[in-house]
């Protein structure tokens, strides 16, 4: 994959309302808020390695969604196509977990600012002039549809127009509540795209399917929804295994060019904060794409993901060169001076 020109994201800016210090709800006396929203997280957390990303989305047309624009503005973003609307920014509040307690959300985004986007007045052709890359997740096309109907003609534009197109097909079954069939929409979808960036699980809940979750099973399903998808080229997958909330393994595996690939596992002993660290996964593997070989990027995909869960927010703020140490395998934590 050439180097970008410009990445663009599209999807919902959530508010993130959560108390410190691991405390329940009905401990707390205050709470902390950051602005998030998985593809915002995967543009931002691509800008702070230096990438030239737009953002494009809707929020709301008061002080929150000005707050949302400046937080965007200081992560490095281009928010120079989002919309304000007059409906509320969603809102998710987040009790984080620790040890064997596990961290609990709770969502109030229904008819929001992102639900209510105009996609008559997003014009892809112009927003795609300079870009080489094209960025969505499943969650977008799940809200709405009016957010379905624009993430469509988007994957459509960004088709006509060669780039490349990173589909990370989340489905969250209770979300798609407006009518539409969320595996039917997702397969249409993923079918307009060109980097799977999920594993069997997502391959099975789109095309129906019963593969294993091993790493004949992973090759197995990858093919498949090559076949079933043609323009699928790439297949890139995240693999975790939760020993509490606070301690977590994690390693990547991808098929590319008929050959499976794996990283080494990273072990993660003192969780942070865990939301956003599948976006890092994501941006962490769109650089790596850009600038790197397919066995690399997986590898500082792997890396970005494992140091988010040392990052409080929904936004990966590590740099290049703090992903590369740890890609090769400094991962002792030692004091810098």
């Amino acid at each position: 994959m050439a180097k970008a020109q410009k990445i663009i994201t599209f999807g919902e800016v959530l508010l993130r309302l959560s108390p410190a210090e691991n405390r329940k709800l009905s401990q707390a006396k205050s709470l902390d808020f950051f602005f998030g929203g998985t593809e915002m997280n995967v543009g931002a957390s691509l800008a702070v390695m230096g990438e030239s990303v737009k953002h494009i989305t809707a929020v709301s047309n008061d002080i929150v969604g000005d707050a949302a624009l400046s937080s965007m503005l200081q992560y490095g973003l281009d928010v120079s196509s989002v919309q304000q609307v007059d409906h509320p920014i969603g809102q998710y509040l987040l009790e984080v977990g620790s040890g064997m307690r596990s961290s609990q959300i709770a969502y109030n985004r229904l008819n929001g600012s992102f639900a209510n986007i105009q996609p008559d007045q997003i014009n892809w052709n112009f927003e795609f002039e300079d870009a080489s890359l094209f960025h969505w997740t499943g969650i977008t096309p799940a809200i709405s549809e009016n957010a379905y109907q624009a993430l469509k003609a988007a994957l459509i534009s960004a088709n006509a127009k060669g780039l490349d197109i990173t589909a990370d097909p989340a489905y969250r079954s209770n979300l798609w509540q407006y009518g539409r069939n969320g595996q039917e929409v997702l397969k249409e979808l993923v079918s307009l795209s060109t980097i799977f960036i999920g594993g069997v699980n997502e391959i099975n809940e789109i095309l129906g399917t019963s593969f294993g979750l091993d790493r004949d099973g992973f090759i197995e399903a990858s093919k498949y929804l090559m076949t079933e998808c043609p323009n699928i080229k790439q297949v890139f997958d995240k693999i975790r295994t939760g020993l509490s909330a606070s301690w977590q393994k994690i390693y990547g595996r991808a098929f590319v060019d008929n050959t499976y690939l794996e990283t080494d596992e990273l072990e993660i002993t003192q969780v942070i904060d865990r939301i956003g660290t599948g976006d890092a996964y994501a941006a962490g593997l769109i650089y790596g794409l850009h600038h790197l070989n397919a066995e690399k990027a997986l590898n500082f995909a792997n890396a970005a993901c494992a140091l988010k869960h040392t990052i409080l927010g929904d936004v990966n703020l590590v740099s290049v060169a703090e992903i590369t140490e740890v890609m090769q395998g400094n991962i002792g934590g030692r004091i810098k001076r």
